[in-house]
């Protein structure tokens, strides 16, 4: 049903900007790059509706749900999943606050990183032909942060968690474009929204440009298919970087055919968004090693998994 509807609103989207995609055409590029440019500007419409949304719920509920987490016993690897796969900007970065004061546990926190999303649901829903990755995408983060999650906790010893009272829970981190997380304005609900779609169409044409031209002009087949085994490697220590590009570019590489999806799966588990630095930054440095190594060590073993059994 969704699928169907964003396939309708696909064909609208392209009768609307085939005078734009006649112009661009016209220019002296190659036709890589012609289309490169043209599929992400094609993507505009799309991201800016979801981002929108995504905003007004944020705006709505992500207070709730982040203080549901603050005071969460044992569910709060599920609740900490539940909510790290609702492409909200930044809750990674809020659940990383809160464990480097020990509010929520080491479990909870690392199954908050494998299963968030950060902008892949976005990118696939404003790519209808491929959303149909959405479910197993976001199905297998949920089941491996949630079973992870309670892993974690039973198995490696640490230190209780604190009980604070509700007055103690303030506001602690920006989000990307310098968004406040916990305390947004009316205001961001427009202005967020077009500048997170700016961002993140800048970043989605890049890649797309490089991923044409690798497709166009260099043999990348032959080469993915003699290094798939070391794909689920690579991606997850790739995917440790603190940046939505990542998400970004292991998605388009995944629309574009050029990654197995136990790979891209890695590389996504192991991306956990903004909410590394702030661990860097904050957390005992030792601790901090420990969480990075389980993280890269669940998200290599699992893109193995997914690739042989798939």
């Amino acid at each position: 049903m969704l699928i169907s509807i964003l396939e309708k609103i696909n064909r609208l989207n392209e009768a609307i900007f085939a005078p734009l995609d006649n112009l661009i055409e016209k220019l002296p590029l190659a036709d890589w790059a012609l289309d490169g440019i043209c599929d992400s500007i094609h993507l505009i419409p799309f991201l800016f509706i979801v981002f929108l949304i995504i905003e007004l719920l944020e705006f709505y509920y992500a207070e709730r749900i982040n203080s549901a987490l603050k005071k969460t016993g044992k569910s709060g690897v599920i609740i900490g999943s539940l909510a790290a796969i609702f492409p909200q900007c930044g809750f990674s970065v809020i659940a990383s606050s809160l464990y480097t004061r020990r509010i929520i546990t080491r479990g909870t926190l690392i199954a908050v990183y494998l299963a968030t999303s950060d902008e892949t649901i976005p990118i696939l829903l404003a790519t209808p032909e491929k959303a149909y990755f959405i479910i197993p995408i976001v199905g297998l983060k949920l089941f491996i942060g949630i079973i992870m999650g309670y892993f974690i906790d039973f198995a490696i010893p640490q230190k209780a968690v604190k009980e604070l009272p509700a007055e103690d829970f303030t506001h602690i981190e920006e989000g990307c474009c310098k968004h406040d997380l916990e305390h947004g304005s009316k205001r961001e609900l427009i202005i967020h929204p077009i500048l997170h779609t700016i961002n993140i169409w800048g970043f989605i044409l890049v890649v797309t440009l490089v991923l044409n031209y690798c497709l166009t002009n260099i043999a990348i087949t032959d080469f993915i298919s003699e290094s798939s085994f070391w794909q689920p490697i690579a991606a997850a220590i790739v995917g440790l970087v603190p940046n939505c590009a990542i998400s970004i570019g292991l998605t388009m590489m995944l629309i574009k055919g050029t990654i197995s999806f136990g790979a891209v799966m890695s590389g996504l588990l192991s991306n956990a968004g903004l909410g590394l630095l702030v661990l860097l930054k904050n957390n005992d440095f030792k601790d901090t090693l420990k969480i990075i190594f389980i993280l890269l060590a669940v998200s290599i073993v699992s893109g193995f998994t997914i690739n042989l059994l798939g």
